[in-house]
C-alpha cells in the first residue's frame, strides 16, 4: 500500500506537469486550468487504492475520467493513469469483474468509434477512435485478464506440487510402516523358535532334579544349537540391512530360507523335546520366492507354537499341488497351561504372510488339538 501510494503521488506529480505543458485535446472555454486538476487527482486516488480497494479505485477513477471528459477533451494524463484504473480493478477485484469489464470495455470502444464516425461521416476517423478507445479500454483489462490467468495458473501449479509432496510423503509414511511390520515379522519369526526352545529347555533343566548328567549334556547341546542358530541368522539379519544395491539382492538371495527346509525345523524341534514328523506329498519343486518365504516361516511359527503350548507328535505335511502348495501343522493339546506367554503375534504374523502372497489361513482346534493350515498359490503371477 505504501507502494501504491507513493506511485499514485508520483502519477500526480507528472500528470500535473503534462497539463502544465498542455498536453490537452480541448479545453472548454471558461474552464480555468486548474479545474483540469480534479479529475486527475481522483484518478490518483484509484492508483492508491488499486490493491486494497480495487472497486473503489474504479469508481473513484470513472468518475474522475467522466469530469475530465466534461471539462476538456480530454487530458492526456488523465487518461492514461485511468488505464491503471481498469487494469487494476481486472487484476485484483472478483474474477466476475473482470469478464464484465472486458465485455463493457469492447462494446464501449465500438460504440465510440460507430458515433464519432457516424457524426463525422469518415471511416478512417472510426478506424483512428477505435484504436485508440480500444487502447485505452479494452488493452489494459485484457491485459490484466491474462496475468490474471497466469498467476491462478501459477497458484494451481504450486497446489499441485504441494499435494504431490504430501502425497510422496504418505508414500514414504506408508513404505516405512510397512517395511517396519515386515522386519516385525521376520524378526519375530526368525527368533521366536530359537528363544522358545532355549526358555524350555533351560526351565526344564532348571525344574528336574532327577536328571542325568547325560540328559542334561544332551539338553545343553541343544540350547546351544538354537543359540549358535539364532545368532547367525540375527547376523545375517543385519548384514542384509546393511547391504545395499545388488549385494543386498545377493546376500537375500544366498541366505533366505526356504520351504524346502522345512525338514531342518523339524528336526531342531525334536532335538528341542518336541516329537515331531514330517511328510511330504507330491513332487517338490521351486517356488516363487515370496511363497518360499511365506511357507518357511509358517511352518516355523506353527511349531514354535506348538513346543510352547502343544504337545507331542506334531505332524506336519507339506503337499505340492499344481498351483498351490499346502501347509498342515497339527499337534494335541492337553489343556496345560503353556509354560511360555504367548502374545499373539505368531498367529496375526503367519495370516499376514499367507494374505501378502494371495493364500488362505486358517488356525484353530481341531479334534483332540489344534491345527493350522495354509494355502499358498505357487503359479509366479500370484507373488
Amino acid at each position: 500500500m505504501r507502494r501504491d501510494a507513493l506511485t499514485a503521488v508520483g502519477a500526480f506529480v507528472v500528470g500535473l506537469c503534462l497539463i502544465v505543458a498542455g498536453a490537452v485535446y480541448e479545453r472548454r472555454e471558461g474552464i480555468p486550468l486548474w479545474v483540469l486538476v480534479i479529475p486527475l487527482a481522483l484518478v490518483c486516488v484509484g492508483v492508491a487504492l488499486r490493491r486494497r480497494a480495487p472497486l473503489a479505485a474504479l469508481a473513484v477513477g470513472t468518475v474522475g475520467i467522466v469530469a475530465d471528459l466534461v471539462y476538456s477533451g480530454p487530458s492526456l494524463p488523465t487518461v492514461l493513469i485511468y488505464t491503471d484504473n481498469l487494469y487494476a480493478a481486472a487484476l485484483y477485484g472478483p474474477a466476475k469483474l473482470s469478464r464484465w469489464l472486458l465485455g463493457v470495455t469492447t462494446v464501449l470502444a465500438i460504440a465510440t468509434a460507430a458515433a464519432i464516425g457516424f457524426v463525422g461521416g469518415d471511416w478512417r476517423r472510426i478506424l483512428l477512435i477505435g484504436v485508440q478507445t480500444g487502447l485505452v479500454l479494452v488493452t489494459p483489462v485484457s491485459t490484466a485478464i491474462i496475468l490474471r490467468q497466469h498467476r491462478d495458473q501459477a497458484a494451481a501449479e504450486r497446489a499441485r506440487a504441494e499435494q504431490v509432496v504430501r502425497l510422496a510423503e504418505l508414500d514414504r509414511d506408508a513404505a516405512i510402516t510397512a517395511e517396519r511390520a515386515r522386519m516385525a515379522r521376520e524378526l519375530h519369526d526368525m527368533i521366536a523358535n530359537h528363544f522358545s526352545a532355549i526358555a524350555i529347555q533351560s526351565t526344564a533343566v532348571l525344574s528336574r532334579k532327577d536328571l542325568d548328567a547325560e540328559a542334561v549334556r544332551r539338553i545343553m547341546e541343544s540350547v546351544r544349537e538354537n543359540s549358535v542358530q539364532g545368532m547367525a541368522e540375527m547376523r545375517t539379519m543385519i548384514g542384509l540391512l546393511r547391504a545395499e544395491g545388488a549385494e543386498s539382492d545377493a546376500v537375500a538371495e544366498s541366505t533366505r530360507p526356504r520351504l524346502a527346509d522345512a525338514k531342518v525345523l523339524v528336526e531342531r524341534s525334536s532335538r528341542a523335546g518336541l516329537a515331531s514328523r514330517i511328510t511330504i506329498e507330491g513332487e517338490p519343486r521351486t517356488l516363487p520366492i515370496s511363497v518360499d518365504l511365506a511357507g518357511y516361516r509358517i511352518v516355523q511359527e506353527a511349531l514354535t507354537n506348538a513346543l510352547k503350548h502343544g504337545t507331542a507328535p506334531v505332524e506336519v505335511m507339506v503337499g505340492y499341488e499344481p498351483h498351490h502348495v499346502r501347509l498342515t501343522v497339527d499337534n494335541p493339546v492337553n489343556g496345560r497351561r503353556a509354560g511360555l506367554p504367548g502374545s499373539g503375534a505368531g498367529l496375526i504374523g503367519m495370516r499376514e504372510r499367507a494374505n501378502l502372497v494371495g493364500g488362505a489361513f486358517e488356525a484353530g482346534p481341531y479334534e483332540n488339538g489344534w491345527r493350522v493350515h495354509a494355502t499358498l498359490p505357487t503359479r509366479e503371477e500370484a507373488s
